[in-house]
């Protein structure tokens, strides 16, 4: 399984994601978690533009599936502005995005991806405004995606 959270900087996306990747250990599964921050540090990709954004999903992508094809479920916490990679990454069918948003002001507004385009449509809405991290996490795990 492949746990793709998007949504804005600030909703709470790596939270979840790290708290999902927990509960998943506690489970006995083996559990990886991919955040973007990381991400661009190990490919020392700090190019923001539209150009450097998606390299960076594509990037993001490859690897997740690398390590779910390994056999390990994949957590991971991305803005990934673009519906379309979203889209084309979503037609693995191991694949459940995740989208995280808030109403709350956390402090990371100032990074707010320009042009974010929300999902429409096969996925998992996620509102974190005044909700509990372990409940998020129960829901995410109940969702029904297989």
């Amino acid at each position: 399984m492949i746990y793709w959270f998007t949504g804005q900087p600030g909703a709470g996306k790596t939270t979840l994601a790290l708290a999902l990747q927990r509960e998943l250990r506690q489970r006995g599964r083996v559990a990886v978690h991919l955040d973007g921050d990381l991400l661009r540090i190990v490919t020392a990709n700090q190019d923001f533009s539209t150009a450097g954004r998606m390299k960076n999903i594509r990037a993001a992508q490859a690897l997740a599936a690398k390590i779910h094809d390994d056999g390990a479920w994949v957590v991971a916490a991305f803005v990934s502005p673009f519906r379309l990679l979203r889209e084309e990454f979503k037609r693995r069918p191991e694949v459940l995005e995740i989208y995280v948003h808030t109403s709350e002001r956390r402090g990371r507004e100032k990074n707010f991806a320009d042009g974010y385009e929300p999902p429409l449509e096969n996925f998992l809405d996620i509102d974190t405004t005044g909700v509990a991290v372990e409940d998020c996490v129960q829901r995410i795990l109940a969702a029904e995606v297989f």
